[in-house]
């Protein structure tokens, strides 16, 4: 990690001298260098130490498992609603045909991915990201190198981690949730819709439509876990709170879901 600190300290200088292009340049520079390293460590076995094994543990539990209960009570309502709003608006102009592909491709194509990112990014990773700026305050990195350990393979690799997991595991039980309540909504608890639903089904996730969603949520994950947790490790603006490494964090992934999303709109749709 000593290109990281030389990186921190040549951020430090270009903010200084209020050179913003070379600033933002920067940071990007150094989110890209983090997350290359933390990839690189995440698939080495020799970072899974005992230490990074229990931290590991209790960040994909804390990360994952309070959320998915309400998490998915809410995605159900969510998609019972628009699924009425959805079928009764087609049916008016005489679509009814479309109406369910139509609920497919927009909710759980586009929304769920996105909503579960959004969702995971501001309960988990944003947090876990200023957290590190409050570890590092108080001297909590320089304690472990003393002890020989390391910190960013203790503390932010099962952070990051965690919150990939979570993100990847709220989209796949929120499509899954989205999937019945649909289907309940148009048919009602029978199994006279199933073949035409079914057959609907693989009409919309065609190969590429399926990659393209599996790549999403995929990518959607990597950056609300990389991004927030760059912006709390590498954190050298003057102002080292919580809320500064947080809002750096927020703005930065916001721009990268946004470019992901408009990547996956041109790959279904043109």
């Amino acid at each position: 990690m000593v290109l990281s600190h030389q990186l921190a300290s040549w951020y430090r200088v270009l903010s200084h001298k209020g050179l913003t292009p070379l600033r933002w340049l920067w940071a990007w520079v150094s989110i890209t260098y983090f997350g290359s390293t933390m990839l690189v460590r995440a698939i080495t076995p020799s970072s899974y130490g005992p230490e990074t094994r229990a931290n590991l543990v209790k960040h994909v539990y804390i990360d994952t498992a309070p959320i998915l209960g309400w998490f998915s009570a809410l995605v159900a309502l969510l998609t019972l609603i628009i699924t009425r709003i959805v079928v009764v608006t087609a049916y008016s102009y005489g679509l009814s045909q479309y109406a369910l592909e139509l609920l497919v491709r927009v909710l759980m194509i586009e929304l769920i991915p996105l909503t579960a990112a959004l969702f995971v990014a501001l309960r988990c990773t944003i947090p876990s990201g200023a957290a590190l700026v409050e570890l590092r305050t108080v001297g909590h990195f320089r304690q472990l190198r003393r002890q020989g350990l390391d910190p960013v393979t203790i503390e932010v690799l099962p952070r990051l981690i965690a919150g990939v997991f979570a993100c990847i595991t709220l989209a796949a039980l929120s499509s899954f949730v989205a999937m019945v309540v649909a289907y309940l909504a148009v048919y009602g608890p029978n199994v006279a819709g199933l073949q035409s639903y079914t057959r609907m089904f693989g009409n919309v996730f065609e190969p590429m439509t399926s990659l393209i969603f599996v790549l999403k949520t995929l990518f959607f994950a990597l950056a609300v876990s990389v991004i927030p947790m760059a912006s709390g490790l590498n954190n050298v603006e003057a102002d080292r709170s919580r809320e500064s490494a947080a809002l750096q964090g927020l703005v930065r992934m916001f721009g990268v879901l946004l470019v992901l999303e408009a990547a996956s709109l041109v790959g279904n749709y043109i």
